[in-house]
């Protein structure tokens, strides 16, 4: 009896050793909140599930910086990170980019309320602005940089995401706030109606998903089919549509030269 109790014990743990084997997690840049995120990225975690024959799970984190830690560490086995984001972890722990949005280039933008007097940018100097975090790249690093070039100081706020940038904007708690056309276009229709956008950055290569090199080269393989066959699915547009995507193409590691060329270098104390 003991010897069977054993051998039912010995397969259950097993068991649970393949299931966890079989599951991977897919971190999401926290842009928005983990709610909001949630419920637009674990149906496409299901869908992608279904494609590739292994769990995907939905995760991310309370804020960015918390996000790069994560990224750091290795913590997510597949992750959406932006441009920036790409070129730091690819060097350390070794992302490897299989898919980007197609034919798209990220901008970033400043949003001001839609009464405000406020028409150019150098309009702002003394102004405390608001931002997703230092290293989000299209909606801090780029709009930061412009307006350190043109010698117009302001003081960055960092509040966490940029639904909080628009949101914090569009009550009036700051004169103006960084973030991306994507999510702007994806924030609450009763706080973007309040906003306009005041000025918007030359275009770059978008948000990078990437895989970490520990995931076994065939799942690879299939996860980044699947992303790039969506487009071509019913179901697959439908939910493409729900994050303001249209199609995924492949994507390799040159693809962000663009972004290595402007030489950031906020999170190098990382790779050391």
């Amino acid at each position: 009896m003991k010897t069977m109790l054993s051998c039912l014990l010995l397969s259950v743990t097993l068991l649970s050793s393949v299931v966890q084997a079989e599951t991977l997690s897919f971190g999401i840049v926290p842009q928005q909140s983990a709610k909001k995120l949630a419920k637009l990225w674990t149906p496409i975690n299901s869908y992608l599930s279904k494609k590739v024959g292994v769990k995907i799970q939905f995760s991310t984190a309370n804020d960015i910086p918390t996000f790069e830690k994560r990224l750091l560490e290795g913590e997510y086995d597949i992750a959406y990170m932006n441009p920036y984001h790409y070129t730091v972890f690819h060097q350390k722990p070794g992302y490897e980019a299989i898919a980007k949005q197609k034919d798209k280039k990220i901008k970033g933008i400043i949003v001001v309320a839609k009464d405000s007097p406020l028409t150019a940018l150098d309009q702002l100097a003394g102004e405390t602005l608001s931002f997703p975090s230092p290293a989000a790249f299209a909606a801090s690093v780029l709009p930061r940089a412009k307006m350190s070039k043109d010698g117009i100081n302001i003081i960055p706020k960092y509040v966490s995401s940029h639904d909080s940038v628009y949101l914090t904007v569009s009550r009036g708690l700051f004169p103006a706030g960084g973030g991306v056309m994507r999510t702007y276009n994806n924030t609450a229709p009763e706080v973007r109606e309040n906003l306009r956008v005041l000025w918007s950055t030359p275009g770059y290569t978008p948000h990078a998903i990437a895989v970490h090199p520990r995931v076994d080269n065939d799942v690879k393989i299939k996860v980044q089919q699947a992303l790039m066959e969506m487009a071509s699915d019913p179901e697959g547009q439908v939910l493409l549509k729900t994050i303001n995507f249209k199609a995924l193409e492949r994507a390799h590691n040159e693809d962000w030269d663009d972004v290595r060329g402007l030489n950031i270098k906020l999170l190098d104390h990382l790779l050391q």
